[in-house]
C-alpha cells in the first residue's frame, strides 16, 4: 500500500474516533455515547415525528409508528421524563385525547442527534471510498 493511502486511512480512523469521543474530554479517549434516549427506535419515530409535523395525537403517533398503547406510552413518558416533549390531554366527545409535541429542548437535542449521525455517516463513506479506490 502506498504512504499516501497510509496517511489518508490514518486520517479517516482519526476522524472516526474524534466522532466517537466525549465531546470536551479529550483524555476520556472512551466512545460517545449516542443519544440512547433517542436513539431507539420508537423515541426516534416520536421524535421524528414530531420534529416534522409540529405536534401529533397519540393515535395518530401510533399509527405511524404502528406501536401498541403500552410501548407507545411507555417510551413517549421517557421523552416527556427528560424534557424532550410534553403532552396535553383534553376532552374531545367524552374521549380523551393526547396531544404531543417536542420541548425546544428536544428540538435541541434532536438536532445535535442529527449531526452526530450525520458527521458518522460521512466518516463512514469517505472511508469506503478509499475503500473502493484501493480495492483491485
Amino acid at each position: 500500500m502506498a504512504k499516501g493511502q497510509l496517511a489518508r486511512d490514518a486520517s479517516i480512523a482519526e476522524t472516526t474516533r474524534r466522532l466517537w469521543r466525549v465531546e470536551g474530554d479529550e483524555s476520556s479517549g472512551g466512545p460517545l455515547e449516542l443519544d440512547r434516549l433517542i436513539h431507539e427506535r420508537v423515541r426516534l419515530g416520536i421524535v421524528s415525528a414530531l420534529a416534522g409535523n409540529g405536534s401529533l395525537s397519540f393515535t395518530e403517533l401510533k399509527e405511524i409508528l404502528d406501536a401498541t398503547d403500552g410501548n407507545l406510552s411507555t417510551h413517549a413518558r421517557r421523552l416527556e421524563e427528560a424534557g424532550y416533549l410534553v403532552g396535553s390531554k383534553e376532552m374531545d366527545d367524552g374521549t380523551a385525547r393526547t396531544e404531543y409535541r417536542l420541548t425546544p429542548q428536544g428540538h435541541a437535542e434532536f438536532e445535535s442527534y442529527l449531526e452526530h449521525m450525520e458527521a458518522l455517516i460521512r466518516a463512514a463513506r469517505s472511508g469506503s471510498t478509499g475503500a473502493r479506490e484501493t480495492a483491485p
